[in-house]
C-alpha cells in the first residue's frame, strides 16, 4: 500500500477568523493557528515571499483535519465564481457525518450559512444537505438514519 490515511484538506481564505468559527460550530476542535514564514514552506508550495497564517483543525475522532490558510503575502487569487455551483470544476465540498443534520444546520446558520439546495433524504440510509459558509465554502451534512 502507498497511502497511509488522508492527512488534511487545505482551504485557503481571507477570514480566518470567521471560518475558524464557523467549522469549530460545526464540531471540530482547533489544534493549533500561527503566523508560517518559512522558505521550507515556500519551495513547498512553489512561492516566494510567503506570510501567512494557518490554522488545524481536527475532527472529534482525531482522523480527519482541515487547514486553513490566510495568505498576506502574497494576496491569495480567486479564480472561481462567488459562490460556485455544484457543477464548477474542482474541489466543490468536504462531508462530514452528524448526529442531528437539523440542529447542525441551524447552529450554522448562526455563523451566515444557508442551505445550498435542500435537505433530503437518501432511501431509508441516510439524510443528506449541503450548506454553503462564509467564503463560500461548501460542506455537505450527512445523518445516517437508524437501522441503517
Amino acid at each position: 500500500m502507498t497511502i497511509q490515511r488522508m492527512d488534511n484538506v487545505l482551504i485557503v481564505v481571507d477570514d480566518l477568523d470567521a471560518v475558524i468559527a464557523f467549522f469549530v460550530e460545526l464540531g471540530m476542535e482547533l489544534e493549533g493557528r500561527g503566523p508560517l514564514e518559512a522558505r521550507w514552506a515556500e519551495r513547498v508550495i512553489g512561492l516566494d515571499d510567503v506570510r501567512q497564517e494557518v490554522a488545524m483543525l481536527r475532527t472529534p475522532d482525531g482522523h480527519g483535519r482541515v487547514e486553513l490558510a490566510m495568505f498576506h503575502t502574497p494576496k491569495a487569487i480567486s479564480p472561481e465564481p462567488k459562490d460556485a455551483p455544484a457543477n464548477t470544476l474542482g474541489i466543490r465540498r468536504i462531508m462530514f457525518a452528524v448526529d442531528d443534520i437539523e440542529d447542525v444546520v441551524a447552529r450554522l446558520r448562526t455563523h451566515g450559512a444557508e442551505l445550498v439546495g435542500e435537505l433530503a433524504q437518501f432511501e431509508e440510509s441516510y439524510r443528506l444537505c449541503y450548506v454553503r459558509g462564509p467564503e463560500g465554502i461548501i460542506v455537505g451534512l450527512a445523518e445516517q438514519l437508524s437501522g441503517s
